[in-house]
């Protein structure tokens, strides 16, 4: 059983990899997860390391809360570099499933000037649905 119910007007186009809304069940707990950047040996490694290890201290948090990754409902992922992530992109594929299996969360990636920590290049939050 699928947690969300995912919003995908066809006047939107292709939504491949990830949601263009989803619609939460009746009565679930809302958890906002602080932006997570990787862990210190994953930072200046390549961007799929990098990604993968944020992904999975966001689901860390997720998880301590009582939930799991189909809980995610929203994830933004702040990068340096937009042509690290484009470039990367193709390969996503393999960590993204690997943390959060065929679940599409809505989803936003933005390049930003910098983050507060100067040693990381990727920094992902997230907002997440429990029961």
């Amino acid at each position: 059983m699928t947690w969300f119910e995912a919003v995908n007007p066809a006047a939107l186009g292709d939504h491949r990899g990830f949601s263009h809304g989803l619609l939460a069940p009746p009565g679930g707990r809302l958890l906002f997860v602080a932006g997570q950047i990787a862990e210190p040996a994953a930072r200046g490694a390549t961007f799929l390391v990098e990604f993968e290890s944020a992904l999975a201290r966001v689901l860390t948090v997720v998880r301590e809360a009582g939930g799991s990754p189909e809980h995610v409902a929203r994830l933004t992922v702040y990068l340096l570099s937009m042509e690290r992530y484009l470039a990367a992109r193709p390969r996503l594929h393999e960590p993204w499933r690997r943390h959060m299996g065929d679940h599409d969360p809505a989803m936003a990636v933005v390049e930003v000037q910098g983050l507060v920590n100067q040693d990381a290049t990727i920094e992902i939050e997230a907002t997440a649905v429990l029961a």
